[in-house]
């Protein structure tokens, strides 16, 4: 690309803190959590309640882990030639020492499924009725649960066998498999017309709801438990990796190191469980609020229609996700833009719910795109906020490697480092080497993101240092895992994952729902 002519700035951001138990704060969550506990951390231990869907090996292997849980976690030693200070890792102190929540493994709701007939949906010929097969599995047994234990549930812990995850994703390939072809018949063709599909069972699709969908069981189990509660997913060989070893006796895969694991599915119990999230950023201006565009074209839409949602995040940290209508928003490749009804309608359902929480508007109201913001559905955004909300549209993309910044010549940029090109465009490099961590976490050079200032409903945009100061701490409230820094703002980091619930045909949430249910 070509710069500018004039010579270029380079600043440097420092680490955003996050705030714990006490006002206590850290750059780094497992320090903070180590150290203080959670940022509204209870006076006594949580009793959460947890119900746990898996084959009876699986929730063995649950209830062993979550044993594990209630006592230190170290990190394993280092390895042959590996450096001994690893800063990066941490071990994990107890989910009671850490969290202040706490669960009895015995006292679980367990819900066994027979490993037969998982294995069994996962043969059926047609992909669509295989993952809906196997995610009815471990549906109906929750159902069955609701309906006749009076006992709540906090979050839902769906234990998976690999040959769900191997064989019920849309790339699926299922090769060497016997198949089966499952109880959806094909309507009466004659042979002549198609002689192959008719000899293989061939299914006529026109009337089942399942075949709109994308045949993936991760977003068809997000989108059903909207209306049920929060869940976490996890295989098998990530709770026992030493039980599912090759004939070399290593493990089948690799998984992260068992503290790292702990470290990681306790914050997410504790997010889905509690009514505030493990920590906050602890410097975000009063009266600012962020949220991020969702797009995402429905599935074998005969009109090419999309869905569209917004995801607003606070200083406290926790999401909601707002639900906006389907309708033609895909205008290119790569490009969706909302008509003028839509889009207000969106931005007044967001500007209800902080008002609601905060007693009043909010001073600033940042909306984070991938794509531009065309004039119709700009000016509806700004039609939609009172008077005193300046609206402020930020667009935030990923970069390949075409521009590389290197420090003392050969090694990776600090973390935090931006490259000013004009008053409302940077690179901003939100992965790099971490001093704290004493590493670069990543397999090649980072590349930056590339951020402009779009719009704004003042005269006077905002300051593309106070732009690139609150992307770098919306890259630390990732609460589905306990990692230093996430790469891409939480705004823009889970638009897709929530884009792919929110376009299931199963996805029966309501238009107001907390960020957790999705991730």
């Amino acid at each position: 690309m070509k710069f500018p002519e004039k010579p270029l700035q380079v600043e440097h951001f420092n680490e955003p803190l996050l705030e714990f138990a006490y006002a206590q704060r850290s750059p780094h969550p497992k320090d903070g959590l180590f150290l203080y506990g959670p940022h509204a951390k209870a006076k006594r231990t949580h009793e959460i309640r947890v119900g746990v869907v898996g084959t009876s090996d699986g929730i063995a292997h649950f209830r062993t882990w979550a044993r594990k849980l209630k006592s230190i976690i170290p990190v394993p030693p280092p390895g042959k030639g590996e450096k001994v200070d690893r800063l990066h890792l941490a071990n994990f102190p107890g989910l009671e020492e850490a969290f202040g929540i706490s669960f009895d493994p015995d006292e679980c709701s367990a819900l066994s499924i027979q490993l037969r007939d998982i294995d069994r949906a996962t043969r059926i010929f047609n992909l669509n009725e295989a993952v809906d097969k196997v995610a009815r599995l471990y549906i109906d047994r929750v159902e069955q649960h609701r309906r006749n234990d009076e006992r709540s549930v906090d979050v839902w812990v769906l234990v998976l066998p690999d040959i769900v995850y191997e064989r019920c994703r849309s790339q699926s390939k299922r090769t060497g498999l016997a198949m089966e072809l499952g109880d959806f018949k094909k309507r009466q063709k004659t042979k002549e017309n198609l002689p192959l599909l008719s000899a293989m069972g061939a299914i006529d699709q026109s009337d089942e709801a399942i075949f709109e969908d994308v045949p993936d069981f991760h977003r068809r189990i997000k989108a059903e438990f909207l209306r049920i509660g929060p869940t976490q997913l996890v295989r098998e060989t990530t709770l026992a990796p030493g039980a599912f070893l090759n004939q070399a006796n290593y493990p089948t895969r690799k998984t992260q190191d068992a503290a790292t694991v702990a470290w990681n599915l306790a914050t997410g119990l504790y997010y889905k469980t509690q009514p505030k999230p493990p920590w906050r950023l602890a410097d975000v201006r009063p009266g600012v609020c962020y949220i991020g565009m969702v797009y995402k074209s429905l599935p074998n839409d005969p009109d090419g229609h999309a869905c569209c949602a917004a995801q607003m995040f606070l200083n406290e940290g926790d999401g909601v996700v707002f639900r906006g209508a389907n309708g033609p928003w895909k205008t290119g490749d790569y490009e969706y833009h909302l008509k003028a009804p839509a889009a207000k309608d969106l931005l007044e359902l967001v500007l209800k719910t902080y008002t609601e929480e905060h007693g009043g508007p909010p001073k600033e109201l940042f909306i984070h795109g991938q794509t531009y913001f065309n004039d119709e559905e700009w000016n509806a955004f700004v039609a939609a906020a009172p008077k005193n909300t300046n609206v402020v549209g930020v667009r935030i993309r990923s970069t390949g490697g075409e521009t590389k910044l290197f420090r003392d010549g050969d090694y990776p940029v600090l973390r935090g480092t931006a490259l000013l090109l004009d008053d409302q465009t940077a690179y901003l490099w939100t992965t790099g080497y971490v001093p704290q961590l004493d590493t670069y976490i990543g397999p090649e050079t980072p590349n930056p993101l590339h951020v402009t200032v779009m719009r704004s409903k003042k005269k006077i945009k905002p300051k593309i240092e106070t732009v690139l100061q609150d992307i770098m701490g919306l890259t630390k409230i990732n609460y589905n895992s306990c990692n230093f820094n996430d790469g891409l703002p939480v705004t823009v980091r889970f638009a897709r994952m929530v884009g792919d619930v929110l376009t299931m045909g199963s996805a029966k949430g309501e238009k107001r729902q907390p960020f957790k249910f999705y991730v």
